[in-house]
Protein backbone atom coordinates (compact mmCIF):
# COMPACT_ATOMS: atom_id res chain seq x y z
CA UNK A 1 0.00 0.00 0.00
CA UNK A 2 1.17 3.53 -0.71
CA UNK A 3 0.00 6.80 0.19
CA UNK A 4 0.31 9.75 -2.48
CA UNK A 5 0.10 13.33 -1.02
CA UNK A 6 -0.89 15.75 -3.55
CA UNK A 7 0.24 19.27 -3.65
CA UNK A 8 -1.37 22.65 -4.38
CA UNK A 9 0.02 23.15 -7.72
CA UNK A 10 -0.98 19.48 -8.54
CA UNK A 11 -4.52 20.36 -7.79
CA UNK A 12 -4.84 24.27 -8.41
CA UNK A 13 -7.36 23.36 -11.41
CA UNK A 14 -9.47 20.41 -13.21
CA UNK A 15 -6.64 20.14 -15.80
CA UNK A 16 -4.28 19.18 -12.78
CA UNK A 17 -6.88 17.34 -10.72
CA UNK A 18 -7.44 14.58 -14.00
CA UNK A 19 -4.04 14.21 -14.16
CA UNK A 20 -3.32 13.71 -10.51
CA UNK A 21 -6.54 11.01 -11.02
CA UNK A 22 -4.68 9.33 -13.93
CA UNK A 23 -1.64 8.84 -11.81
CA UNK A 24 -3.63 7.40 -9.43
CA UNK A 25 -5.54 4.85 -10.80
CA UNK A 26 -1.75 3.97 -12.90
CA UNK A 27 -1.32 2.00 -9.80
CA UNK A 28 -3.49 0.18 -7.69
CA UNK A 29 -1.49 0.30 -4.94
CA UNK A 30 -1.96 4.16 -4.63
CA UNK A 31 -5.34 3.73 -2.33
CA UNK A 32 -4.76 6.40 0.49
CA UNK A 33 -4.89 9.65 -1.22
CA UNK A 34 -4.04 12.67 0.46
CA UNK A 35 -4.93 16.41 -1.04
CA UNK A 36 -4.22 20.16 -0.35
CA UNK A 37 -6.53 22.65 -1.41
CA UNK A 38 -6.29 24.31 -4.84
CA UNK A 39 -2.70 26.50 -5.44
CA UNK A 40 -1.58 28.73 -7.71
CA UNK A 41 -2.99 28.04 -11.79
CA UNK A 42 0.13 30.62 -13.16
CA UNK A 43 2.24 33.04 -10.89
CA UNK A 44 -0.03 35.87 -11.06
CA UNK A 45 -2.75 33.75 -8.93
CA UNK A 46 -3.50 33.17 -5.52
CA UNK A 47 -4.08 30.01 -3.59
CA UNK A 48 -6.97 29.29 -2.07
CA UNK A 49 -5.99 29.35 0.96
CA UNK A 50 -4.96 32.86 0.51
CA UNK A 51 -8.45 33.69 -0.49
CA UNK A 52 -9.65 31.67 2.48
CA UNK A 53 -7.45 33.39 4.72
CA UNK A 54 -9.12 37.16 3.47
CA UNK A 55 -12.18 35.51 3.36
CA UNK A 56 -11.60 35.27 7.90
CA UNK A 57 -9.97 38.17 8.40
CA UNK A 58 -12.79 40.17 6.78
CA UNK A 59 -15.30 38.35 7.93
CA UNK A 60 -13.94 38.58 11.31
CA UNK A 61 -13.58 42.47 11.11
CA UNK A 62 -16.85 43.49 9.38
CA UNK A 63 -19.14 40.31 10.06
CA UNK A 64 -20.04 40.32 6.01
CA UNK A 65 -17.50 38.79 3.32
CA UNK A 66 -19.69 38.28 0.22
CA UNK A 67 -17.31 38.98 -2.10
CA UNK A 68 -14.40 37.04 -0.47
CA UNK A 69 -16.87 34.33 -0.19
CA UNK A 70 -17.74 34.33 -3.89
CA UNK A 71 -14.38 34.35 -4.91
CA UNK A 72 -13.84 30.94 -2.98
CA UNK A 73 -16.74 29.60 -4.35
CA UNK A 74 -15.83 30.60 -8.20
CA UNK A 75 -12.46 29.29 -7.75
CA UNK A 76 -14.21 25.60 -6.85
CA UNK A 77 -17.14 26.28 -9.86
CA UNK A 78 -14.54 26.37 -12.27
CA UNK A 79 -12.78 23.10 -11.12
CA UNK A 80 -15.96 21.30 -10.82
CA UNK A 81 -16.82 22.73 -14.49
CA UNK A 82 -13.55 21.71 -15.84
CA UNK A 83 -14.19 18.06 -14.34
CA UNK A 84 -18.01 18.16 -15.76
CA UNK A 85 -19.56 17.46 -12.56
CA UNK A 86 -22.64 19.21 -11.75
CA UNK A 87 -24.02 22.34 -9.63
CA UNK A 88 -24.78 20.27 -6.59
CA UNK A 89 -21.03 19.89 -5.33
CA UNK A 90 -20.30 23.64 -5.42
CA UNK A 91 -23.62 24.24 -3.73
CA UNK A 92 -22.26 21.52 -1.45
CA UNK A 93 -19.02 23.36 -0.51
CA UNK A 94 -20.74 27.04 -1.02
CA UNK A 95 -23.32 25.67 2.33
CA UNK A 96 -20.19 24.50 4.08
CA UNK A 97 -18.20 27.49 4.07
CA UNK A 98 -21.51 29.58 5.10
CA UNK A 99 -21.63 27.15 7.90
CA UNK A 100 -18.27 27.61 9.05
CA UNK A 101 -18.73 31.57 9.08
CA UNK A 102 -21.54 30.75 11.53
CA UNK A 103 -19.09 29.81 14.08
CA UNK A 104 -17.89 31.61 17.21
CA UNK A 105 -15.72 34.69 16.09
CA UNK A 106 -14.94 35.52 19.79
CA UNK A 107 -12.37 32.68 18.94
CA UNK A 108 -10.32 33.93 16.09
CA UNK A 109 -7.89 31.64 16.33
CA UNK A 110 -10.44 28.38 16.16
CA UNK A 111 -12.68 30.87 13.77
CA UNK A 112 -9.70 31.23 11.07
CA UNK A 113 -8.38 27.46 11.13
CA UNK A 114 -11.85 26.04 10.54
CA UNK A 115 -11.77 28.36 7.49
CA UNK A 116 -8.55 27.48 6.28
CA UNK A 117 -8.95 23.72 7.04
CA UNK A 118 -12.02 24.16 4.68
CA UNK A 119 -9.96 24.49 1.41
CA UNK A 120 -8.57 21.33 1.78
CA UNK A 121 -11.71 19.26 2.96
CA UNK A 122 -13.97 20.49 0.26
CA UNK A 123 -10.77 19.84 -2.30
CA UNK A 124 -11.16 16.06 -0.63
CA UNK A 125 -14.57 16.11 -1.88
CA UNK A 126 -13.96 17.16 -5.39
CA UNK A 127 -11.48 15.16 -6.27
CA UNK A 128 -13.60 12.12 -4.83
CA UNK A 129 -16.47 12.85 -6.62
CA UNK A 130 -14.43 12.94 -9.78
CA UNK A 131 -13.67 9.30 -9.69
CA UNK A 132 -16.92 8.58 -8.50
CA UNK A 133 -17.69 10.46 -11.73
CA UNK A 134 -15.24 7.70 -13.96
CA UNK A 135 -16.47 4.60 -12.33
CA UNK A 136 -14.26 4.07 -9.72
CA UNK A 137 -14.66 3.12 -6.26
CA UNK A 138 -13.44 6.03 -4.27
CA UNK A 139 -14.45 8.09 -1.22
CA UNK A 140 -13.94 10.89 0.83
CA UNK A 141 -12.62 10.55 4.53
CA UNK A 142 -13.48 12.90 6.91
CA UNK A 143 -10.50 13.25 9.27
CA UNK A 144 -12.73 13.13 12.28
CA UNK A 145 -14.35 10.08 11.78
CA UNK A 146 -11.31 8.45 11.06
CA UNK A 147 -9.52 9.39 14.28
CA UNK A 148 -7.07 11.92 13.38
CA UNK A 149 -7.09 13.66 16.52
CA UNK A 150 -3.96 16.79 17.52
CA UNK A 151 -3.20 19.07 20.42
CA UNK A 152 -5.69 22.16 20.65
CA UNK A 153 -2.58 24.41 19.29
CA UNK A 154 -4.32 26.32 16.35
CA UNK A 155 -2.36 26.56 13.60
CA UNK A 156 0.35 24.54 15.11
CA UNK A 157 -0.87 21.34 15.99
CA UNK A 158 0.69 18.46 16.83
CA UNK A 159 -0.20 14.87 16.47
CA UNK A 160 -1.97 12.51 19.51
CA UNK A 161 -0.57 9.21 19.75
CA UNK A 162 -3.89 7.38 19.61
CA UNK A 163 -4.90 8.76 16.28
CA UNK A 164 -2.05 6.16 15.10
CA UNK A 165 -4.11 3.38 15.99
CA UNK A 166 -7.74 5.00 14.99
CA UNK A 167 -5.97 5.31 11.32
CA UNK A 168 -4.65 1.83 11.05
CA UNK A 169 -7.93 1.09 10.06
CA UNK A 170 -7.86 3.04 6.85
CA UNK A 171 -5.25 -0.02 5.88
CA UNK A 172 -8.61 -2.15 5.95
CA UNK A 173 -11.17 -0.08 3.80
CA UNK A 174 -11.69 -0.79 0.31
CA UNK A 175 -11.55 1.47 -2.85
CA UNK A 176 -8.94 4.82 -3.25
CA UNK A 177 -9.33 6.91 -0.21
CA UNK A 178 -9.22 10.79 -0.58
CA UNK A 179 -7.86 12.27 2.68
CA UNK A 180 -8.16 15.88 3.44
CA UNK A 181 -4.68 17.66 4.70
CA UNK A 182 -3.48 19.86 6.50
CA UNK A 183 -5.52 19.88 9.81
CA UNK A 184 -7.33 17.55 12.47
CA UNK A 185 -9.38 17.64 15.71
CA UNK A 186 -8.98 18.47 19.21
CA UNK A 187 -10.36 16.29 21.87
CA UNK A 188 -12.89 18.31 22.24
CA UNK A 189 -14.02 18.26 18.49
CA UNK A 190 -13.24 21.87 17.22
CA UNK A 191 -10.50 21.98 13.91
CA UNK A 192 -6.95 23.06 14.12
CA UNK A 193 -4.53 22.88 11.84
CA UNK A 194 -0.89 22.16 11.26
CA UNK A 195 1.91 24.72 10.59
CA UNK A 196 0.96 26.51 6.86
CA UNK A 197 1.99 23.76 4.18
CA UNK A 198 0.84 20.73 6.49
CA UNK A 199 -0.25 18.53 4.36
CA UNK A 200 2.67 16.78 4.07
CA UNK A 201 2.73 15.99 7.96
CA UNK A 202 -1.06 14.60 6.76
CA UNK A 203 0.90 12.36 3.95
CA UNK A 204 3.42 11.30 7.03
CA UNK A 205 1.22 10.42 9.78
CA UNK A 206 -1.11 8.17 7.58
CA UNK A 207 1.87 6.11 6.00
CA UNK A 208 3.09 5.71 9.50
CA UNK A 209 -0.11 4.42 10.87
CA UNK A 210 -1.24 2.31 7.70
CA UNK A 211 2.07 1.07 7.27
CA UNK A 212 2.70 1.74 3.74
CA UNK A 213 5.25 0.58 1.80
CA UNK A 214 5.92 3.76 0.49
CA UNK A 215 4.72 7.46 1.56
CA UNK A 216 4.98 9.52 -2.26
CA UNK A 217 4.85 13.15 -2.42
CA UNK A 218 3.57 14.60 -5.15
CA UNK A 219 4.66 18.34 -6.52
CA UNK A 220 6.38 20.63 -9.14
CA UNK A 221 9.78 19.57 -9.34
CA UNK A 222 11.19 15.82 -10.70
CA UNK A 223 13.52 15.71 -7.94
CA UNK A 224 14.72 17.74 -5.25
CA UNK A 225 18.31 19.63 -5.94
CA UNK A 226 21.49 20.28 -4.59
CA UNK A 227 20.74 24.10 -4.93
CA UNK A 228 17.60 26.49 -5.11
CA UNK A 229 17.45 26.64 -9.16
CA UNK A 230 16.13 30.07 -8.79
CA UNK A 231 20.05 31.35 -7.62
CA UNK A 232 21.77 28.34 -9.03
CA UNK A 233 21.72 27.58 -12.58
CA UNK A 234 20.93 23.87 -13.77
CA UNK A 235 21.96 22.50 -10.30
CA UNK A 236 22.43 18.78 -9.73
CA UNK A 237 19.47 16.68 -9.15
CA UNK A 238 19.57 14.30 -6.41
CA UNK A 239 18.74 10.88 -6.20
CA UNK A 240 19.60 10.04 -2.92
CA UNK A 241 19.00 11.94 1.07
CA UNK A 242 18.61 10.41 4.46
CA UNK A 243 16.18 11.68 6.56
CA UNK A 244 18.50 13.72 9.12
CA UNK A 245 19.22 15.31 5.36
CA UNK A 246 16.58 16.22 4.09
CA UNK A 247 15.05 17.13 7.32
CA UNK A 248 17.81 19.71 7.83
CA UNK A 249 17.55 21.00 4.26
CA UNK A 250 13.66 21.57 4.59
CA UNK A 251 14.46 23.45 7.98
CA UNK A 252 16.74 25.68 6.09
CA UNK A 253 14.75 26.39 2.95
CA UNK A 254 13.71 23.82 0.67
CA UNK A 255 10.29 24.30 0.14
CA UNK A 256 9.58 20.81 -1.28
CA UNK A 257 9.23 19.24 1.94
CA UNK A 258 7.47 20.63 5.14
CA UNK A 259 10.29 20.17 8.14
CA UNK A 260 8.20 18.09 10.03
CA UNK A 261 6.50 15.65 7.97
CA UNK A 262 9.38 13.49 8.04
CA UNK A 263 9.32 12.92 11.55
CA UNK A 264 5.75 10.85 11.72
CA UNK A 265 7.53 8.49 8.74
CA UNK A 266 10.52 8.50 10.01
CA UNK A 267 9.97 7.05 13.43
CA UNK A 268 7.98 4.20 11.62
CA UNK A 269 10.92 3.66 8.99
CA UNK A 270 8.80 4.25 5.96
CA UNK A 271 10.71 5.34 2.90
CA UNK A 272 9.49 8.70 0.90
CA UNK A 273 9.81 9.46 -2.53
CA UNK A 274 9.07 13.06 -3.65
CA UNK A 275 8.05 13.01 -7.65
CA UNK A 276 6.79 15.49 -10.37
CA UNK A 277 2.88 15.13 -11.02
CA UNK A 278 3.42 16.86 -14.29
CA UNK A 279 6.52 14.49 -14.79
CA UNK A 280 5.52 11.32 -13.01
CA UNK A 281 7.74 8.54 -14.99
CA UNK A 282 11.13 10.65 -13.59
CA UNK A 283 12.43 8.58 -10.51
CA UNK A 284 12.27 11.77 -8.48
CA UNK A 285 14.37 11.87 -4.66
CA UNK A 286 14.14 9.15 -1.94
CA UNK A 287 14.73 9.79 1.26
CA UNK A 288 16.08 6.78 3.44
CA UNK A 289 17.60 5.66 6.30
CA UNK A 290 20.93 5.12 4.80
CA UNK A 291 22.80 5.82 1.76
CA UNK A 292 25.96 4.86 -0.12
CA UNK A 293 28.29 7.94 0.00
CA UNK A 294 29.20 9.23 -3.68
CA UNK A 295 32.50 11.08 -2.91
CA UNK A 296 31.12 14.43 -2.36
CA UNK A 297 30.59 15.78 1.88
CA UNK A 298 27.61 17.69 0.33
CA UNK A 299 24.66 16.74 -0.55
CA UNK A 300 23.08 20.00 -0.66
CA UNK A 301 22.61 23.76 -0.31
CA UNK A 302 19.99 25.71 1.16
CA UNK A 303 19.21 29.32 2.52
CA UNK A 304 16.85 31.01 4.40
CA UNK A 305 16.50 34.90 4.68
CA UNK A 306 14.29 36.70 7.71
CA UNK A 307 16.97 36.34 10.78
CA UNK A 308 18.05 38.74 13.39
CA UNK A 309 21.02 38.13 16.09
CA UNK A 310 21.39 39.12 19.31
CA UNK A 311 25.23 39.58 20.21
CA UNK A 312 25.73 39.78 23.40
CA UNK A 313 29.39 39.97 25.47
CA UNK A 314 30.32 39.70 29.02
CA UNK A 315 34.13 38.94 30.37
CA UNK A 316 33.99 35.70 32.60
CA UNK A 317 30.38 34.86 31.18
CA UNK A 318 31.66 30.79 31.31
CA UNK A 319 32.11 30.94 34.83
CA UNK A 320 28.72 32.92 35.60
CA UNK A 321 26.32 30.00 36.66
CA UNK A 322 22.50 30.77 34.88
CA UNK A 323 23.44 33.11 32.85
CA UNK A 324 22.37 31.28 29.01
CA UNK A 325 19.14 30.54 31.29
CA UNK A 326 18.20 34.01 32.19
CA UNK A 327 18.80 35.23 28.67
CA UNK A 328 16.58 32.85 27.71
CA UNK A 329 14.05 33.58 30.17
CA UNK A 330 14.12 36.92 28.79
CA UNK A 331 13.27 35.76 25.51
CA UNK A 332 10.48 33.77 26.52
CA UNK A 333 8.75 36.33 28.67
CA UNK A 334 8.62 37.98 25.15
CA UNK A 335 6.85 34.32 23.71
CA UNK A 336 10.15 33.78 21.57
CA UNK A 337 11.27 30.97 20.45
CA UNK A 338 15.34 31.07 19.39
CA UNK A 339 16.24 28.79 15.91
CA UNK A 340 20.32 28.34 16.95
CA UNK A 341 23.02 29.76 19.98
CA UNK A 342 26.52 29.76 18.78
CA UNK A 343 28.41 30.97 21.88
CA UNK A 344 32.25 31.51 22.49
CA UNK A 345 33.62 31.73 26.29
CA UNK A 346 32.95 35.39 26.64
CA UNK A 347 29.74 35.78 24.06
CA UNK A 348 26.83 34.52 22.91
CA UNK A 349 24.93 34.96 20.01
CA UNK A 350 21.05 34.12 19.68
CA UNK A 351 19.42 33.80 16.32
CA UNK A 352 15.83 34.12 16.11
CA UNK A 353 12.71 35.00 13.56
CA UNK A 354 13.41 38.62 12.45
CA UNK A 355 9.34 38.82 11.82
CA UNK A 356 8.81 37.67 15.24
CA UNK A 357 9.86 41.29 16.51
CA UNK A 358 9.17 44.69 16.55
CA UNK A 359 10.75 47.99 17.60
CA UNK A 360 9.36 48.27 20.58
CA UNK A 361 10.22 44.49 21.41
CA UNK A 362 13.74 44.92 20.25
CA UNK A 363 13.83 48.20 22.89
CA UNK A 364 12.43 46.04 25.76
CA UNK A 365 14.83 42.87 25.22
CA UNK A 366 18.21 45.22 24.45
CA UNK A 367 17.04 47.27 28.13
CA UNK A 368 16.43 44.04 30.15
CA UNK A 369 19.44 42.04 28.78
CA UNK A 370 21.71 45.36 29.78
CA UNK A 371 20.58 46.22 32.95
CA UNK A 372 19.54 42.55 34.22
CA UNK A 373 22.51 40.58 32.89
CA UNK A 374 24.93 43.44 33.54
CA UNK A 375 26.58 42.65 29.65
CA UNK A 376 29.60 44.49 28.73
CA UNK A 377 28.11 44.43 25.12
CA UNK A 378 24.87 43.91 23.46
CA UNK A 379 24.13 44.31 19.61
CA UNK A 380 20.98 43.56 17.89
CA UNK A 381 21.65 42.80 13.68
CA UNK A 382 18.64 42.29 11.34
CA UNK A 383 18.71 41.51 8.15
CA UNK A 384 20.63 38.54 8.41
CA UNK A 385 19.81 35.17 6.00
CA UNK A 386 21.36 31.64 6.97
CA UNK A 387 23.53 29.43 4.72
CA UNK A 388 23.23 26.00 5.49
CA UNK A 389 25.33 23.26 4.01
CA UNK A 390 24.08 19.63 4.77
CA UNK A 391 25.63 16.23 4.34
CA UNK A 392 26.34 13.25 6.20
CA UNK A 393 29.81 13.06 4.54
CA UNK A 394 30.87 15.82 6.41
CA UNK A 395 31.41 13.80 9.86
CA UNK A 396 34.22 11.67 7.64
CA UNK A 397 35.33 14.25 5.64
CA UNK A 398 38.81 17.12 6.71
CA UNK A 399 38.93 20.16 5.49
CA UNK A 400 34.74 20.70 4.80
CA UNK A 401 34.61 23.90 6.68
CA UNK A 402 37.96 25.23 5.18
CA UNK A 403 36.84 24.77 1.59
CA UNK A 404 33.31 27.10 2.32
CA UNK A 405 34.50 29.52 3.93
CA UNK A 406 37.44 29.99 1.69
CA UNK A 407 34.67 29.69 -1.20
CA UNK A 408 32.66 32.75 1.12
CA UNK A 409 35.96 34.84 1.32
CA UNK A 410 36.56 34.32 -2.64
CA UNK A 411 32.64 35.77 -3.21
CA UNK A 412 33.89 38.75 -0.69
CA UNK A 413 30.81 37.61 1.66
CA UNK A 414 31.73 38.39 5.09
CA UNK A 415 30.82 35.56 7.78
CA UNK A 416 28.31 36.77 10.72
CA UNK A 417 28.31 33.62 12.80
CA UNK A 418 29.32 30.13 11.86
CA UNK A 419 27.26 27.23 13.63
CA UNK A 420 27.61 23.16 13.26
CA UNK A 421 25.43 20.91 14.92
CA UNK A 422 26.52 18.19 17.19
CA UNK A 423 25.19 15.66 14.51
CA UNK A 424 28.19 17.01 12.24
CA UNK A 425 25.21 16.29 9.71
CA UNK A 426 25.11 20.37 8.61
CA UNK A 427 26.36 23.55 8.79
CA UNK A 428 25.47 27.21 8.93
CA UNK A 429 26.78 30.54 8.18
CA UNK A 430 24.59 33.85 8.74
CA UNK A 431 26.04 36.29 6.56
CA UNK A 432 23.86 39.71 5.47
CA UNK A 433 20.31 39.36 3.65
CA UNK A 434 22.24 41.39 0.88
CA UNK A 435 24.80 38.47 0.21
CA UNK A 436 22.53 35.29 0.23
CA UNK A 437 22.39 34.56 -3.17
CA UNK A 438 26.34 35.16 -4.19
CA UNK A 439 27.05 33.05 -0.69
CA UNK A 440 25.21 30.25 -1.99
CA UNK A 441 26.41 30.07 -5.53
CA UNK A 442 30.13 30.42 -4.46
CA UNK A 443 29.59 27.57 -2.13
CA UNK A 444 27.77 25.60 -4.83
CA UNK A 445 30.79 26.23 -7.33
CA UNK A 446 33.27 24.93 -4.63
CA UNK A 447 31.40 21.90 -3.80
CA UNK A 448 29.67 20.61 -7.09
CA UNK A 449 31.96 21.92 -9.96
CA UNK A 450 35.81 22.45 -8.76
CA UNK A 451 37.33 19.48 -10.20
CA UNK A 452 40.35 19.70 -7.55
CA UNK A 453 37.59 19.39 -4.49
CA UNK A 454 35.55 16.64 -6.24
CA UNK A 455 38.56 14.37 -6.42
CA UNK A 456 40.17 14.88 -2.71
CA UNK A 457 36.65 14.10 -1.34
CA UNK A 458 36.06 11.03 -3.63
CA UNK A 459 39.03 9.26 -1.63
CA UNK A 460 36.64 9.72 1.41
CA UNK A 461 33.33 8.14 0.04
CA UNK A 462 31.79 5.61 2.96
CA UNK A 463 28.18 4.69 3.65
CA UNK A 464 25.71 6.87 5.33
CA UNK A 465 23.38 6.20 8.25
Amino acid sequence: MKVAKFGGTSLASAAQIKKVCDIVLADTERRLIVVSAPGKRDKNDTKVTDLLIALAERYLAEGEAEAELAAVVARYRDIACGLGLSEEIVHVIEADLRGRLELDRSKPEMFMDALKASGEDNNAKVVARYLQSQGVQASYVNPKDAGLFVSDEHGNAQVLPESYENLKTLREQEGILIFPGFFGFSPSGEIVTFSRGGSDITGSILAAAVKADLYENFTDVDSVFSANPNIVDNPQPIQELTYREMRELSYAGFSVFHDEALIPAFRAGIPVCIKNTNNPSAPGTMIVFEREGNGNPVVGIASANGFCSIYVSKYLMNREIGFGRRLLHILEDEHLSYEHIPSGIDDISVILKDDKIDAEMERRITERIRTELAVDDIVFERDMSMIMIVGEGMRHNVGTTARAAGALARAHVNIEMINQGSSEVSMMFGVKAVDEEKAVRAIYEEFFERKEGREEAAKEAVSYR
